[in-house]
Parts: C-alpha cells; structure tokens; sequence
C-alpha cells in the first residue's frame, strides 16, 4: 500500500440519478481489508439520493460542507456543516441536499456492508 494516494487515483463514481458523486476513500480492494469502508459523497442542490438499508453495518456520515435533510426510518433530521449522522444495522436511510451550494458529506462503514437494499429496488 503506498504511503499516499493521490486524489486524481481515487475510484469515483457519478450517479446514474442526479448530480451526485461519490469517491471512494477506504475499500477492501484499495487497502485489503473488510472491517471498515468509507467514501466521500457530494451532492448539488436539490438532489437526494433514494431510501435504503445496508446489511451487516453501521453507519457514520460528517458533514463536510452544505446542508441537507436526513432521513432515518420515519424522522428527519435538518443537518449542516460539522453535524455527524449515525444509522445502525438495517436502517432505512437516504439524504437530500437543501441548500443552494454542494452538499457533501464523509461516510464510513463499520464493518464494511455486506449488502445495500433500495425501498424501491430500480431508484438508484
């Protein structure tokens, strides 16, 4: 494992959704290991990403930049810059970006997840 990665060699994926982009940071292929998975996601505003559930982990997420709605299970949550958000195992979960610049956040899985359910199994 090298002692840096530079950001342009970061795995990233656009969403097929919206305006969302997620970096990957902590993978099982990057550093071969499956105890914790974390990732950088940035919203636009007005996007929001679609209900689900991860299998077989919490979950963490800081606020990085922006503001935003969380939704866990049946609450929402107002969130901004500097707020941590948590889901345990099996919780229903999904974010929308609320304010007029990016909205992103750091997400980390503790252990990795072993799988992700969508509510509604095409809105990815």
């Amino acid at each position: 494992m090298p002692p840096v990665i530079r950001a342009s060699e970061l795995p990233t994926h656009d969403s097929t959704r919206d305006g969302r982009k997620r970096i990957d940071l902590v993978t099982e292929e990057m550093f071969g290991f499956d105890d914790l998975r974390a990732d950088y996601i940035r919203y636009q505003p007005g996007d929001t990403a679609a209900a689900h559930y991860h299998v077989g982990a919490r979950h963490i997420w800081f606020v990085a930049e922006g503001t935003g709605i969380f939704h866990l299970n049946d609450e929402t949550y107002e969130i901004a810059t500097g707020d941590v958000c948590t889901a345990g195992d099996g919780e229903v979960h999904w974010f929308e970006a609320t304010g007029d610049e990016p909205f992103g956040f750091y997400e980390l899985w503790v252990p990795a997840p072993v799988d992700t359910v969508w509510v509604v199994p095409d809105d990815i």
